[in-house]
């Protein structure tokens, strides 16, 4: 073994703990699961599964290892490479392509068709985790699907004598007329920080209404004028009706000014949610879907799915696939997803009355299930995504905020990389 492969071994074998190992609960068969965005919202919750399915299969232990969403990729890749992956993992797709690049994942295909899960999954979740994959074979299987929203401040439009917007022209003479600078009060929120570029392509397609990020030939649809014209009224409002610190905020920036009150309007996904309902209730906060263009098409940018896959180095796959199928049951998958507030995979869930109480989930599993809605699914299985997006992009991006930058400019290197990127997986999957 390489002096590399032996670090990387420790490295996940440290992460791993019992899970090295065949027996870590007393002569039952032990499993490592990896918990891909482990944290005090969702460890809790899986300890009551993992608990519950224990009890159900008392010869299976489940040995937990929480990873934070931030470096759930690289412990991913540093256990491929020291042959010392967990036998089930959280997974979502956009690393999915990774870790099916590396060989790392089973095939669950075969296993789904013939269980209790054939049939019971959103088809929509499959064909994104599917795509995702590569194509051909189910790699992961979907636990929630997560969609972004407007978020906004149900007592802030109620004084103001506003419904929330249902366009983006709606949306941007809301902003101005919610701000007072002077109270330090404003109509929205930008990202521009860390994770600003994904959250604003899903404002551009859903603007636009382009159903797809590609044309049929591998051209990049970014720089789409629809695309472009968004880009610039989301700049123009910038200092004008959002805070002038906008420019450097991530999440955690942009939740503590709607929650803190200086915003009125916030785009996040459902993974808001418990935040902001803990913070203000449900009585000043509401969410509707991210608002038209002018076409008045629905397109939706899918958040990446999460989901769970099993490991192609596990000793244990059954058990691992056992408890893949007890997380994704009708009782689990709603359980999960009721504390966590996303969108239930399980089509069985649909029914139940948590869901249909929840408005931001049950607004979003309409939009999902709408029959004019498009997805325009982001290109996770492009290897260069998250750095086109994330290293290149995001900078260039606050540029176009200051405006030193034109949309039409930072549009078009983007739409070029995306091509580029595009053509040369094409050149290699044929």
């Amino acid at each position: 073994m390489s002096r590399a492969k032996a670090v990387a071994l420790i490295l996940a074998c440290g992460l791993a703990m019992a899970g090295c190992g065949d027996d870590g609960g007393g002569g039952k068969e032990t499993i490592t699961f990896w918990d891909n965005n482990g944290g005090p919202a969702r460890t809790p919750v899986f300890q009551h599964l993992i608990a519950q399915f224990e009890q159900a299969n008392p010869d299976v232990h489940v040995e937990y290892v929480g990873i934070p969403s931030s470096s759930v990729q690289q412990k991913y890749d540093t256990a491929i490479a020291g042959g010392a992956t967990p036998d089930v993992g959280g997974i979502t797709t956009s690393y999915l392509a990774d870790l099916v690049g590396q060989d790392a994942l089973e095939p669950l295909d075969d296993r789904v068709s013939a269980g209790p899960l054939n049939g019971k999954l959103l088809p929509d979740l499959v064909d994104d985790v599917r795509r995702a994959g590569g194509g051909k074979q189910l790699f992961e299987l979907p636990s929630s699907a997560n969609l972004d929203v407007l978020w906004y401040r149900k007592d802030w439009f109620a004084q103001a004598g506003l419904q929330p917007p249902s366009t983006w022209d709606e949306l941007l003479a809301d902003a101005t007329r919610l701000t007072d600078k002077a109270a330090n009060r404003y109509g929205y929120t930008v990202r521009g920080g860390g994770g600003s570029v994904f959250q604003l392509l899903s404002e551009a397609y859903a603007y636009s209404g382009v159903p797809a990020f590609f044309t049929a030939d591998g051209v990049s649809t970014v720089a789409d004028q629809g695309n472009v014209d968004l880009v610039g009224k989301v700049a123009a409002l910038y200092g004008k009706a959002t805070p002038s610190a906008d420019v450097n905020n991530g999440y955690t920036q942009m939740v503590a000014e709607f929650t803190g009150g200086t915003v009125a309007m916030m785009h996040h996904n459902l993974g808001s949610s418990a935040d902001l309902l803990k913070a203000l209730g449900p009585d000043k906060v509401g969410a509707v879907p991210l608002p038209v263009g002018p076409s008045g098409k629905r397109t939706v940018v899918p958040n990446p799915t999460d989901g769970f896959g099993v490991f192609k180095g596990s000793e244990h796959k059954d058990a691992a696939w056992r408890f893949v199928q007890f997380l994704l049951s009708k009782d689990s998958n709603s359980y999960w997803n009721q504390k966590v507030g996303q969108i239930p995979a399980n089509t069985d869930v649909y029914t139940e009355d948590w869901l249909r109480a929840n408005q931001p989930v049950a607004m979003a599993l309409g939009v999902l299930r709408a029959k004019d809605t498009v997805l325009a699914t982001a290109p996770f299985a492009l290897p260069q995504f998250s750095a086109i997006t994330k290293a290149d992009s995001e900078p260039l991006y606050q540029k176009v905020l200051l405006g030193s930058l034109s949309p039409k400019d930072f549009l078009r290197k983007l739409a070029d990389e995306l091509t580029a990127a595009e053509r040369d997986r094409r050149s290699h999957n044929g």
